[in-house]
């Protein structure tokens, strides 16, 4: 579990002059998360230990008798589950083996795809051309990036509904009305860059945690954040937000056919 020492948490918030009941019961609002970025981007303190486990785009690597999902959807994300850090996620991932995230980032997907490729199966990569109903087709590729873990942090979008915050934003605790809110954003912000390591890239993809939305939070109810996928992130020029959603339940079970799939832009 990604964490940060109680001390120095305290001593951010009163460099913001948040309070300490506000600290916690925003922390009890934080989940962690893992975010894929390049080598440039990971913190210079974890480039020592850091290694990849991902890629954007490429050509799908599948086993025998397992083709591209029916709907041709170009392959945006495979991850190396086993090169992930361990204990950092709140929600359970296979412990070996690949995921393949297959969906379109360009317009809203009529269809996508997570498959799970378990480890020590023999694979072959699939050409990206195909035939149906005797015409030749070709289904998008994007330029292949290795992607590096880094462990983050984040806040329910809903945080400020708890009653310590409430109260600090209405001026009642110890901080006043205007600046409350200002207090509470760099405050939240400087925890997500303690817990970064560094300045959090603004492009990424994430898995797990909380959605960074640019519309409705999709992870409602029972539904939590399997993944999040910045258009820019796979090619640079598409600027849409991709969520991944599904229940702690169906995601441990790998039932990825039940996952949920929005695109915001």
């Amino acid at each position: 579990m990604t964490s940060i020492d109680e001390a120095l948490l305290l001593e951010t918030a009163a460099n913001h002059g948040v309070p300490a009941p506000v600290v916690r019961e925003l922390m009890a609002r934080a989940r962690p998360c893992l975010y894929l970025v390049p080598y440039d981007e990971v913190p210079e303190s974890r480039r020592g230990s850091t290694r990849p486990a991902a890629r954007t785009g490429g050509l799908p690597a599948l086993p025998d008798g397992v083709n591209w999902p029916d709907g041709k959807e170009p392959l945006v994300l495979s991850v190396d589950c086993a090169a992930l850090p361990r204990g950092v996620l709140d929600i359970e991932l296979p412990a070996d083996g690949h995921l393949l995230v297959f969906t379109e980032i360009e317009y809203p997907p009529e269809s996508s795809a997570v498959l799970h490729i378990p480890a020590g199966v023999r694979t072959e990569e699939r050409p990206a051309s195909y035939e149906l109903d005797g015409e030749a087709g070709e289904i998008r590729v994007y330029e292949p990036r290795t992607l590096y873990p880094v462990p983050g942090l984040n806040f329910d979008g809903e945080w400020e509904g708890g009653p310590q915050i409430s109260a600090f934003l209405d001026g009642n605790g110890n901080g006043d009305g205007g600046g409350a809110q200002d207090a509470l954003d760099s405050f939240e912000e400087a925890i997500g860059d303690l817990a970064f390591g560094g300045h959090r890239p603004g492009v990424c993809v994430q898995i797990g945690g909380f959605s960074d939305p640019w519309d409705m939070a999709p992870d409602t109810g029972e539904l939590v954040l399997l993944a999040q996928l910045a258009g820019q992130a796979i090619d640079y020029n598409v600027f849409t937000m991709n969520l991944i959603v599904g229940t702690r339940e169906g995601i441990a079970a790998r039932e990825y056919a039940g996952l949920q799939y929005e695109q915001q832009c």
